[in-house]
């Protein structure tokens, strides 16, 4: 899916990293390196189908090598060979890695069965599903996770040692320790892409270098600020994901106004 790796892209730029570049396959490369000019691009082998080829194993050091954090998951597809890039990319990444959508079907039986003691522990992961993709990686049923979205986040983080953040009307952020409920957000972004916008917010400002959680809790509040503002623009039924990075400009002054009147009143 094209769109969601132009839209995490995007997204990323916007979150204020310096270098952005956007690994899909080949067969999709021009469409995603026309949408916006600002990233690079790498091309990965793929197959007749266009989804990501084995072959693509061996490249994985290479795009991660040297990087300050990577985002793997929108668009992805699944597949065996996909879920083998995505394992070499969590076993070899030192940095963050943000995982969603299909980054995160992948391993799900993998972490549903032994956490994550099968994957080398490099550096932190950002695990960010929705309740369905959530009820797939922790076994629990969908009634389990809304009953305590707070408790059944916070307990599975605790034993994966991840951060994960539970997507949804008051979206939870935890490390198994500190938790937070995201306050900003509205239903107009419940659209198709308002995720893969958010798996690059974080990835960008993970590689910021700033403490994990502190940054993932920022990237959601951003995330819900940039939607709540698109909304009062576009309203909610007429919001799409694509609205969510060129509202987050606006997101950041907002946040930055807040920063300097809270200083002032100190």
């Amino acid at each position: 899916m094209s769109g969601a790796a132009c839209l995490a892209g995007t997204a990323a730029l916007r979150g204020g990293a310096g270098l952005v570049s956007v690994a899909c396959p080949q067969g999709i490369q021009a469409v995603v390196a026309g949408y916006e000019p600002g990233y690079m691009t790498i091309g990965l082998p793929d197959d007749a189908d266009g989804q990501l080829w084995i072959d693509a194993v061996t490249d994985v050091p290479r795009m991660v090598d040297g990087k300050d954090s990577v985002g793997i998951g929108p668009g992805l597809g699944t597949s065996t060979d996909v879920t083998e890039v995505v394992r070499r990319l969590c076993t070899v990444a030192a940095c963050p890695v943000v995982l969603d959508a299909d980054g995160l079907n992948s391993l799900a039986a993998t972490i549903r069965s032994g956490g994550w003691e099968g994957l080398e522990h490099l550096g932190p992961r950002v695990l960010t599903p929705h309740p369905g993709e959530f009820s797939r990686l922790s076994g629990l049923a969908m009634s389990e996770i809304e009953n305590d979205r707070s408790g059944s986040a916070r307990e599975f983080a605790c034993r994966n040692k991840v951060i994960l953040v539970l997507k949804g009307a008051g979206t939870v952020v935890t490390d198994g320790d500190r938790t937070s409920i995201n306050p900003t957000g509205n239903s107009g972004m419940a659209t198709g892409g308002s995720g893969d916008v958010l798996t690059g917010l974080t990835a960008a400002l993970l590689a910021s270098g700033g403490e994990p959680f502190e940054m993932t809790r920022l990237a959601v509040y951003l995330h819900g600020l940039a939607g709540d503002l698109a909304a009062a623009s576009l309203s909610q039924p007429a919001l799409i994901a694509s609205d969510l990075p060129r509202f987050l400009g606006d997101a950041w002054k907002q946040l930055f106004t807040q920063g300097e009147t809270e200083g002032a009143t100190h």
